[in-house]
């Protein structure tokens, strides 16, 4: 993909109400750090302070005047705002200022676009943005309509809203019945995981926090890394095999921001049922970022709306070279602190893996007889086998070690238990 020459020149604009008052400041350097990955420059940054947000122009009108002359002068291509913006605040800002006008979550959708790679994730953002769009469609100044200068308000015929509105609408159930089919697709996967009893781990955490350098360094895949924010948009799922040489399936999924829009959230919605799958969820946190707290506690946020907090959990503090002064490990599960490109720290964090998911499962000790060979062979590789020694004077295997809860295994193994 070939580079732009020219960025675009962008104004930041945010409103710092009462409630905000907290992350106000974080959630406008995170949208800088937006307008940067869609390959935008910051050029300069426009707040206020308010009760509440000005129900027709976001911020006050001595403010959009304000930011009408410092456009002119910094000659913006275009501005963005920090919130959703409704339509009627987008038409009235736009009938006093000519650059154009977008906010956080068109944003964060043009990123999601320039990012999906597979048919899925880009069927997805299509149908969020064409959501987006939908209401915003009406009234875009006189021009849009078809209608004669009759009397009273017949005409013609419809509107050329109406007609861009029904091809829309279309276009959604279009795409909704395509992401069906897909959706039935990785139905069928889990399903078929599910019955082969297959341990499923989700890579959770907030946009940018590591989690597909540490899935490629776990898995020994090749997931696209970058240091940027939402560099993954399509999960990715891979084997990992612990350190006893049992495998389990590990996937990276969508890293999860502060005021994610509800559209995205609902056209991910298959991607996150990955999460809903998962029997051990890693939730990485950059621990070099000053709001790495925030970021915890907006994920454990999402988690909680998806309702899987009741699923095990692992908080994984990453990038421990880089290090913040004033980090302290805050989370109430189970913690490791580890570097991603550490070779020791992953091996580390797989023998961690292994006990978590030890812990919740079965033991077992039984002697199996040398002609079981298929039973050995299903021990090796679907339970955590601690010990195998062969009784010479017997011809019996004694073996010891953990299988799944509910693991067809169980039944096989009650007639050999000691």
């Amino acid at each position: 993909m070939e580079q732009k020459q020219v960025q675009e020149k962008v104004i930041l604009v945010g409103c710092e109400t009462v409630e905000e008052e907290s992350r106000f400041s974080y959630s406008m350097e995170e949208l800088a750090s937006l307008t940067e990955t869609a390959k935008g420059e910051v050029v300069a940054s426009l707040t206020q302070k308010r009760e509440r947000i000005h129900p027709s122009t976001y911020i006050g009108k001595g403010k959009v005047a304000e930011l009408k002359a410092l456009a002119l002068e910094l000659q913006a291509d275009l501005i963005v705002f920090n919130d959703e913006l409704t339509p009627s605040q987008v038409r009235n800002i736009s009938s006093e200022i000519e650059a154009r006008i977008i906010d956080r979550t068109q944003l964060i959708l043009d990123i999601f676009a320039q990012r999906a790679r597979s048919k899925e994730g880009k069927l997805q953002v299509e149908l969020a943005q064409l959501q987006y769009l939908l209401p915003r469609l009406g009234g875009q100044g006189i021009q849009l309509s078809r209608l004669g200068a009759g009397i009273g308000t017949r005409g013609p015929g419809e509107t050329k809203l109406e007609s861009d509105r029904r091809h829309i609408r279309r276009r959604i159930d279009d795409i909704k019945s395509q992401l069906s089919v897909i959706v039935q697709h990785r139905d069928r996967y889990r399903e078929r995981r599910k019955k082969n009893k297959t341990f499923q781990i989700a890579l959770v955490g907030y946009t940018n926090a590591g989690k597909s350098t540490l899935f490629n360094r776990l898995t020994e895949a090749d997931a696209f890394e970058e240091n940027q924010l939402f560099a993954t948009l399509d999960p990715l799922t891979r084997k990992l095999i612990l350190p006893s040489g049992f495998t389990t399936l590990l996937t990276d999924t969508v890293g999860f921001i502060q005021d994610l829009p509800t559209t995205l959230i609902a056209a991910f919605r298959s991607t996150l049922e990955e999460v809903k799958e998962a029997d051990l969820l890693l939730h990485v946190v950059d621990m070099s970022n000053p709001d790495y707290f925030q970021h915890e506690k907006t994920v454990n946020g999402l988690l909680e709306d998806m309702d899987v907090i009741q699923i095990p959990q692992l908080t994984v503090y990453n990038k421990r070279d880089l290090q913040h002064p004033d980090f302290v490990p805050t989370a109430k599960t189970e913690t490791m602190l580890i570097s991603a490109y550490n070779e020791e720290d992953c091996n580390l964090l797989k023998q961690k893996i292994e006990s978590v998911i030890i812990s919740q499962m079965v033991a077992y000790d039984v002697d199996i007889p040398a002609t079981e060979g298929k039973l050995l062979s299903q021990l090796k590789n679907e339970t955590i086998l601690r010990r195998l020694i062969f009784d010479e004077e017997k011809q019996l295997y004694v073996c010891n070690g953990f299988y799944l809860r509910g693991h067809q295994i169980s039944g096989k193994l009650q007639q050999y238990i000691k």
